[in-house]
């Protein structure tokens, strides 16, 4: 009896006929996690929180990457910073996974104290000789994009965030998402590899029957369908999402909203991300349930309630900007069949709950969303673990960006040696 032999991650990846899938390999293998945790969450840019996570001074956010976790502070000057969460003294965490409010950093074990801009100002015991100029907490590399709270742990990060900056900075400023605090917020565990979570999420072509709420306010025929297969009357909706999407976007564009696509998903691209302005079905307001604002306060100081939904994509988070909230999520892997799910959405800093807004109307349609994704990736992933899976070809019209996806993954595994 022969051997099982595992092929290496490199190879198998490669492996890959094009216009299909992953093996099935790549998603339950340790060994694939431990690098994808190195390559995609350690030496890329990863959204890890939004400004409202610490909206005052000396509030924290701490983010757990791996066998990393990050410090995310709101310093006494209003800057936004990061450390690594490694005490310089024998490494122990100074904070758990949470959020909490301090006036200073102080670890648990030896009681080195921390200013809020990572110097050391305390440490008993150590001697006259001692150095604390040198023992500052290790900074980590951060990018605020909006309200978008990005890390990067590598020594030299990708210098390419600047067009993601560059392109959404402008897209954002009518919201003004830095004067918004978050109503909700929710975490799901998902029984699925990273990967397939976001492949779940490039992709609608499950939604028609995975996601009612959502196709409320979601436009079918903004979500890759193809003419060839529509029938006259189908054809004559494809015609008129068109029309009203031409002069939606002409509309917007005249009073200074930016809307055409910008996709930087393949290639030589590091830092991956696509944005867009789309229409909303229904009332054409905001993800809800009767498409209409959730929120009467609106976001900065719009008076427009139609202004689209302005959606960004990492690869590893999504978010959904309207005029009355935003909604952003972004994904940590766990293991490799666990991937945390964390969602936030943001109101305008002054609305107030039952009276500006009403909360289940504003989470519904993605609690709804969530949850229902949650199981589809949970039945992919069980599927793509079975040594019967061969994976099929990806629908040319309504998976072209999970195509990119898992494309943009080979490249870059390949730029790290593998």
């Amino acid at each position: 009896m022969s051997e099982f032999v595992l092929k290496p991650l490199g190879e198998l990846v490669r492996s890959r006929e094009p216009g299909c899938g992953l093996p099935g390999e790549v998603f339950s293998r340790p060994d694939v996690y431990e690098t994808d945790v190195h390559v995609f969450f350690h030496k890329h840019w990863i959204v890890a929180g939004v400004t409202a996570d610490v909206p005052e001074p000396g509030d924290v956010s701490v983010v757990d990457i791996g066998k990393a976790s990050v410090i995310i502070v709101r310093d006494d000057d209003e800057n936004i910073r990061a450390y690594r969460n490694v005490c310089r003294h024998r490494g122990s965490r100074l904070k758990e996974a949470g959020k909490s409010t301090v006036g200073m950093l102080v670890c648990p074990y030896h009681q080195w104290t921390y200013d809020l801009d990572g110097s050391l100002r305390h440490a008993k015991h150590m001697g006259h000789d001692f150095d604390a100029t040198c023992r500052s907490l290790l900074p980590v590399h951060i990018k605020v994009v909006g309200t978008h709270i990005f890390v990067c742990l590598a020594d030299e990060p990708p210098a390419d965030i600047a067009t993601l900056e560059e392109t959404m900075t402008p897209r954002f400023a009518p919201y003004e998402l830095q004067n918004a605090k978050i109503a909700f917020e929710s975490e799901i565990i998902e029984d699925g590899n990273w990967k397939l979570v976001m492949e779940n999420n490039r992709e609608c072509y499950h939604c028609e029957a995975g996601h009612p709420e959502l196709t409320l306010s979601f436009v079918p025929e903004s979500t890759g369908a193809s003419a060839d297969d529509m029938d006259e009357e189908g054809r004559k909706a494809l015609d008129a999402y068109n029309k009203v999407n031409a002069e939606s976007q002409s509309d917007w564009e005249s009073e200074g909203y930016i809307c055409s696509p910008v996709e930087a998903l393949s290639g030589d691209v590091v830092t991956q991300f696509r944005t867009q302005r789309l229409i909303i079905g229904g009332n054409g307001e905001s993800q809800t349930m009767d498409t209409k604002v959730a929120c009467r306060k609106l976001l900065g100081n719009l008076t427009r309630r139609d202004l689209g939904d302005t959606h960004l994509w990492t690869h590893n988070s999504w978010s959904h900007v309207m005029s009355d909230h935003a909604m952003i999520t972004y994904i940590i892997p766990l293991t490799p069949e666990k991937t945390l799910v964390r969602t936030k959405w943001l109101v305008h800093a002054d609305a107030v709950e039952g009276v500006d807004y009403d909360l289940t109307k504003l989470t519904e349609v993605w609690v709804a969303t969530n949850a229902q994704d949650a199981s589809l990736v949970a039945i992919n992933h069980r599927g793509a673990r079975d040594p019967g899976y061969i994976p099929g070809p990806y629908s040319p019209t309504t998976e072209t960006y999970v195509d990119q996806f898992v494309g943009w993954y080979a490249s870059r595994l390949k730029a790290h040696g593998y």
